[in-house]
């Protein structure tokens, strides 16, 4: 007499076939040494050869680049755009570079195009408040320093990098800039961001207006633009 349980077959690949169509309701059952190796080495065979369409493509194409770009713009209009160009520009820094200045002692310029309305570099130092600001400032005309790099964040709150900061201390004042400054907030934390105005071509000096306050004691400017107003305050 035949047996009533249905006959186990075996695959190809070492796996036993399921006759009900679902492991699960024949049971535990063990499966051999042999057939689990030879289920292995088929498995970890196929996980190392990529599919046929996909071995030749060693680069995106241009339509998988356009649409790229095209849904990077819509998550930038529904998203927060400078928190989005914030990451952006932590991933992918500028290419920059410090050196002497025909404006003022050293200047920060550009070694790669950059289009307008971009992140160019954060405005880095140590978070300090105004009363703290006065004390360094004096300290620092006690100890020889000449230029002292503050850039005030709010009433309370200002971004020292004269000691502790980045190549943007670096950037000079024109009247007449190709950037500008922006105060962003990322994380519950306020940042301070230069942003290109217009295109900036490679070796050309970044500059921004440093909006000093109006004093009876006058800083010369030197930008030497043409519509230069002659002093920094």
């Amino acid at each position: 007499t035949s047996s009533s349980t249905p006959k186990k077959k075996k695959r190809d690949d070492g796996m036993r076939e399921h006759v009900t169509g679902c492991a699960r309701s024949e049971g535990y059952y063990k499966i051999d040494k042999k057939d689990k190796l030879k289920y292995l080495n088929n498995s970890r065979a196929f996980a190392e050869e990529p599919p046929a369409d996909t071995q030749v493509r060693t680069r995106p194409s241009a339509g998988w680049r356009s649409e790229q770009r095209r849904l990077l713009s819509s998550f930038t209009g529904s998203c927060d755009s400078d928190l989005l160009k914030f990451n952006q520009l932590k991933f992918r820094k500028k290419k920059l570079k410090f050196c002497k200045s025909h404006i003022h002692d050293w200047g920060l310029f550009a070694m790669e195009p950059i289009a307008a309305d971009e992140m160019v570099i954060e405005y880095v130092g140590q978070n300090i408040r105004q009363v703290i600001a006065d004390m360094r400032e004096k300290r620092y005309e006690d100890e020889g320093i000449g230029s002292s790099y503050m850039f005030r964040v709010d009433h309370d709150t200002i971004i020292d990098a004269t000691k502790c900061g980045n190549f943007a201390r670096f950037i000079n004042h024109s009247c007449n800039p190709n950037c500008y400054a922006k105060v962003i907030t990322v994380e519950s934390q306020k940042k301070i961001v230069i942003y290109s105005k217009q295109h900036i071509n490679v070796n050309e000096e970044i500059t921004y207006d440093y909006k000093f306050p109006i004093e009876d004691v006058k800083i010369p400017c030197l930008c030497g633009s043409e519509n230069c107003r002659g002093t920094l305050n």
